[in-house]
């Protein structure tokens, strides 16, 4: 019996998952794969940083339930979303002998999570795939709905597949120990979910942003809505060809910058990307007349409350010009056929897809960016 003080349900049909939110879940997380996953044996996949902090708590709560482990340590950071990163940990995976139906358990961030997935979902042609992530954005996101993938010099996230999680394990516990900087990055895909289509959840987090900071209940709250509203739309869109695009407000111009900076997260790290594209959207959606300054003014207001950037000048060490921007863009792939798709808003919660956006007003609009 679970003692998570929230729990998601991923409605999937007979691949449905749980995603647990609450205190203490390293420890009990051997319990609650041994339930789900019994006589299974585990590789833990995970970066030095967290192996540091949370590694031995893992092996101890899985070795409680008698679950066998192995460890495969990476690097920290955006790099070892790479082929030969991938290739490692794939080697690893095979060297330890494991089995389909073992599990593959991703300890980490958004990175970590992203390439174990990709591993479990290639090795053996598909193994089991617990994610426990440790950072606030793959709490919120990216360990939530089965993406998973590596980085190419040609763009972010451009090889990879679907493979679905077993379980979600967020530890609400391990964000004590995420630098500021980090936590504010998943705050800002946190944010997103109420500028997509819940305005309440928004404008809750206005005033109560600073207690979601200190932790404590407003803190699961805030996890629990944003898992929740992934697990919707999810449900109805799994592999992403129809509403499920929404989840990429403010990713479109996001993952231009994160290129653009060479993925170097001492200059940008993927949520101070995503918050500089949310305030680009809402202002690019101004310029179209499709919602007022005074949504994108405030959308702004509230990022740089909590220390996030908001302007292509925040992004520190330069960018290149608006033609080399606009060619990230191409590249991404939320471009289909050569026509670019953004998703733009009419308001606060008001998101939509928007396909066939002109170049020359892209352009147009990331010149004036640029110079602001």
């Amino acid at each position: 019996m679970t003692t998570a003080d929230e729990t998601i349900r991923v409605g999937l049909g007979d691949r449905a998952y749980d995603i647990l939110i609450g205190a203490r879940l390293l420890e009990r997380a051997g319990e609650e794969i041994s339930q789900r996953m019994p006589g299974a044996r585990a590789a833990i996949v995970t970066d030095e940083n967290v192996a540091a902090r949370h590694l031995k708590s893992l092996e101890a709560g899985l070795a409680k339930a008698g679950i066998q482990s192995t460890a495969v340590v990476v690097a920290a950071g955006e790099q070892s979303k790479s082929f030969p990163v991938l290739q490692t940990v794939v080697d690893a995976i095979l060297a330890a002998r494991l089995e389909r139906r073992d599990v593959v358990i991703a300890l980490g961030g958004g990175v970590v999570g992203d390439l174990s997935g990709f591993a479990a979902g290639i090795v053996r042609r598909g193994m089991d795939f617990v994610q426990v992530p440790t950072s606030l954005l793959a709490q919120v996101d990216s360990s939530v709905g089965g993406k998973t993938g590596i980085n190419t010099a040609h763009g972010k996230n451009l090889v990879g597949v679907f493979h679905q999680p077993k379980l979600v394990l967020a530890d609400t516990d391990v964000l004590d120990t995420l630098p500021e900087r980090e936590f504010r990055a998943g705050y800002a895909e946190t944010v997103k979910y109420g500028l997509i289509d819940r305005p309440d959840f928004f404008e809750w987090l206005e005033a109560n942003w600073r207690e979601v900071f200190a932790g404590g209940p407003a803190r699961t709250r805030a996890i629990a809505v944003a898992c929740q509203s992934k697990a919707d739309v999810v449900a109805r869109d799994e592999r992403e060809t129809g509403d499920r695009a929404l989840l990429n407000l403010g990713h479109t111009f996001g993952h231009a910058l994160e290129a653009a900076t060479g993925y170097d997260s001492a200059r940008l790290v993927h949520g101070e990307g995503v918050a500089i594209g949310m305030a680009l959207a809402h202002r690019f959606s101004a310029r179209l007349n499709q919602a007022s300054l005074d949504d994108a003014l405030r959308v702004e207001a509230h990022l740089k409350d909590v220390g996030l950037p908001t302007r292509l000048s925040d992004v520190p060490g330069g960018l290149p010009g608006a033609e080399q921007l606009l060619d990230y863009i191409a590249q991404d792939k939320k471009v289909s056929r050569g026509a670019l798709t953004f998703i733009l808003t009419r308001g606060i919660g008001q998101s939509f897809i928007a396909k066939d956006v002109p170049p020359s007003e892209v352009l147009a609009f990331l010149r004036d960016s640029l110079a602001r």
